[in-house]
């Protein structure tokens, strides 16, 4: 029998917790351009305070003081600072938009980003120092608290798809290949193992082709790099952002269609996150739950945007804590936390209020009982 990696019995008896928004957590801090520049990027010609990842390399106490307050929160596992660490994602900050000289974004366009030194170099510097950074903290804090924590490599869905054409005349033209999708990944999925994450987390899925390419990249790191023993196979979780009526926003799979398409990895666990309140969410993660013999996670947004409220969203920690807590209640959660508008003390109040609360079962051990 496999070797049954430690966070597999964490979900058998309990919940796991896992942390909330980078993006909104960063805002509390109060940041400016000059912040996120620092002496590094001083002369760029683009804006780059919406560049989050790119605060791991200039402001890593920042960061670290974010990862540690997750921690503290009570999260099990805590995400890399790598939402949008591919040099695909990286050349929206640093490279001129060919369409504003009548150009377009095209397949040749996104192969001299693939084959462009800086931005892989970024790219890799960004996941690697961010997964560094996790490390450190889960290490320091599952020490002092005799509780193992885990470290999440987060791959995100990138700011182009497979799935669709822009061009309204030419619905086969897509701007990128997916080769080119799946490079990119390969390189970010490289430097988070070599950065030591415990996980891959393929995450916020709009597009399931691009995360198809993500997937694909993943089980072609596994099986062509001479990794050590213990990352041969690292756990994969897979978690799907969707609209009100239940379908990945771009590919337009129901969450039935997307579970099909993605269980022949073997995911630790799927899931959904962002897009919608955990309330429009419910109906949802109940269809998944009921299909999917794997973990569900579900970490969603803090409601739907506020532009008045402190985080940009509406829900408070105790919304929050109150609305996840009817999911395990209902048996449908092994992995909770939140996203956009959920800070550390959101995070601290879910973990509070599923304490003790029987984590759902797992089909496969339902079997074997």
């Amino acid at each position: 029998m496999a070797h049954q990696h430690p966070l597999e019995k964490i979900l058998q008896s309990r919940i796991a917790i896992i942390d909330g928004a980078m993006g909104t957590t960063i805002r509390t801090y109060g940041m400016k351009e000059a912040d996120i520049r620092g002496e590094r990027f001083k002369g760029s010609s683009k804006g780059l305070l919406n560049n989050g990842d790119l605060f791991s390399l200039t402001q890593p106490k920042m960061i670290s003081d974010i990862h540690r307050r997750f921690l503290e929160a009570g999260a099990d596992i805590i995400e890399t600072n790598t939402f949008g660490a591919t040099s695909i994602t990286q050349s929206e900050f640093f490279v001129d938009d060919p369409r504003e000289r009548g150009g377009r974004k095209d397949p040749a366009f996104y192969q001299r980003i693939i084959e462009d030194r800086f931005l892989s170099d970024l790219a890799w510097e960004i996941n690697e120092q961010s997964a560094r950074q996790c490390r450190e903290w889960a290490d320091r804090v599952g020490t002092a608290t005799g509780r193992q924590r885990f470290v999440a490599g987060a791959i995100g869905p990138l700011t182009v798809s497979l799935s669709n054409s822009p061009d309204a005349e030419d619905a086969g033209f897509r701007v990128v290949t997916f080769d080119q999708v799946k490079t990119a990944y390969a390189q970010q999925v490289r430097a988070l193992i070599a950065g030591g994450v415990d996980l891959l987390l393929v995450e916020t899925i709009f597009d399931s082709l691009n995360a198809k390419a993500a997937l694909v990249a993943i089980r072609e790191v596994f099986d062509e790099d001479d990794l050590p023993a213990n990352h041969k196979q690292l756990p994969v979780m897979i978690s799907a952002a969707v609209g009100r009526g239940g379908e990945t926003l771009i590919s337009a799979q129901t969450t039935e269609a997307f579970w099909n398409a993605v269980k022949h990895v073997k995911p630790l666990s799927v899931g959904l996150n962002c897009s919608l309140g955990p309330d429009l969410m419910y109906p949802f993660l109940e269809e998944l739950s009921e299909k999917a013999n794997v973990a569900i996670s579900c970490y969603p947004n803090a409601g739907l945007p506020n532009p008045l409220s402190e985080t940009g969203f509406d829900l408070g920690p105790a919304d929050m804590a109150r609305s996840l807590s009817s999911f395990a209640q209902s048996g449908l959660i092994n992995i909770a936390g939140g996203c956009c508008g959920n800070t550390p003390e959101h995070i601290a109040a879910i973990a509070k209020a599923l304490e003790g609360k029987p984590p759902r079962i797992l089909a496969h051990h339902e079997a074997a009982a």
